[in-house]
């Protein structure tokens, strides 16, 4: 059965394929973008299957209007994929504050408004499912990244906290968490601090050349099934990593810090205090 789709940032990247593939399913699609005409070609494909809207997800009121619309044309939004987001590329001390709160305001703020806005509509339908596109930097953090890595360990704390909050109404949450894809993500997309500062050169190259790998980098188009699979199903994870770079990564991370905490546990246990 056709469902009716939100996802934000449709314009390129993994937004467009999924928008793409989601259409070619039969269902219908709310796709959003700062520049619409970046959809001309799906409009004239797809046609009424798709509703192509202008949206900056930094403006909360338009935000609001743009869910009004969504849901007075298609009568109904099953699933949200919040996907509008960048990447901010340079140390934390090299960061200015204008960056540190525009990468804030786009990749946690506008996540946080979009999802407030569907809300009241899931709950009303009794139903629904917010798929919040993460990052495996949500859940570790890599050098160069450091406003990044805080707006996807933030949006993952908020994506959690909905999930809990709405299960008993019929709403699903689920966190994707990919590793580096070859998008332009890291390029075009991206923005960079100045390097003004000598002393970090060393983190820089080396960050530099770990990328030099092409296996480091995942296939877009290899998403396109794992999300399809997310939305098809009846019981969604509540996290899923992608690509084997986040997975391996992860996985490592866990048993790290799971050991750490049994190393601690007495001092842990002593410091409750009775």
């Amino acid at each position: 059965m056709s469902k009716t789709i939100f996802i934000t940032g449709a314009s390129k990247g993994f937004g467009r394929l999924w928008a793409e593939a989601l259409l070619e399913q039969g269902n219908n699609v709310a796709a959003t973008a700062r520049n619409i005409s970046t959809l001309d070609d799906l409009k004239a494909k797809y046609g009424d299957q798709i509703l192509p809207l202008k949206l900056d997800v930094n403006n909360r009121q338009e935000v609001f209007e743009t869910v009004d619309t969504i849901e007075k044309h298609f009568g109904k939004i099953d699933v949200l994929i919040n996907n509008a987001g960048y990447g901010l590329f340079g140390t934390v001390e090299e960061t200015t504050e204008q960056q540190a709160r525009e990468q804030m305001e786009t990749n946690f703020f506008g996540s946080l408004w979009v999802s407030q806005a569907v809300l009241p509509i899931m709950r009303k339908q009794k139903s629904g499912h917010i798929i919040q596109i993460s990052s495996f930097l949500g859940l570790t953090t890599l050098p160069l990244l450091g406003l990044y890595n805080a707006s996807k360990f933030a949006i993952e704390g908020l994506i959690e906290t909905v999930g809990t909050e709405t299960a008993h109404l019929g709403i699903k949450t689920t966190l994707v968490e990919p590793n580096g894809y070859a998008t332009d993500w890291a390029g075009a997309s991206a923005i960079q601090t100045s390097a003004d500062i000598s002393d970090y050169n060393p983190v820089r190259e080396a960050f530099a050349k770990s990328g030099d790998n092409p296996d480091t980098w995942g296939k877009p188009e290899a998403t396109v099934q794992p999300v399809l699979d997310i939305i098809n199903s009846e019981n969604p994870p509540r996290r899923l990593l992608l690509g084997k770079l986040a997975y391996h990564m992860i996985h490592q991370m866990y048993t790290d810090r799971l050991q750490e905490v049994e190393d601690w546990k007495d001092v842990s246990i002593t410091a409750h205090g009775h």
